[in-house]
């Protein structure tokens, strides 16, 4: 399944979430704008984890200088926390279409 989520406050603006619903493990991590280093990093590194687990390894992050409120990681963990709301309750998310229209609310 892939979760979409829109980072707030940070230089990313599109984090897309690979997850395998019954174990709940990331599958694969990618992202639009931000530092590609950084966050192709984060993303090999959560490859093969469990949800939970990222959550729990990402509490209490210092936060990105620029922003003065949060980072990417916690916003990555924000968008984990919200993805594991959905599938405790058993909404999937609706599968994103990756048209133009999609990233029409995505600001540059």
């Amino acid at each position: 399944m892939q979760f979409v989520f829109i980072p707030e406050r940070v230089c990313s603006k599109m984090f897309m979430i690979e997850v395998d619903e019954k174990t709940r493990t990331i599958t694969g991590f990618d992202f639009k704008g931000g530092c590609p280093g950084n966050l192709r990093g984060i993303g090999r590194l959560i490859r093969g984890m469990r949800i939970d687990d990222v959550i729990d390894r990402f509490e209490n992050m210092p936060i990105c200088p620029t922003s003065k409120v949060t980072s990417c990681p916690e916003q990555l963990r924000r968008a984990l926390i919200e993805l594991r709301a959905k599938l405790d309750t058993g909404l999937t998310p609706e599968r994103p279409r990756f048209g133009l229209e999609s990233f029409a609310s995505v600001q540059k």
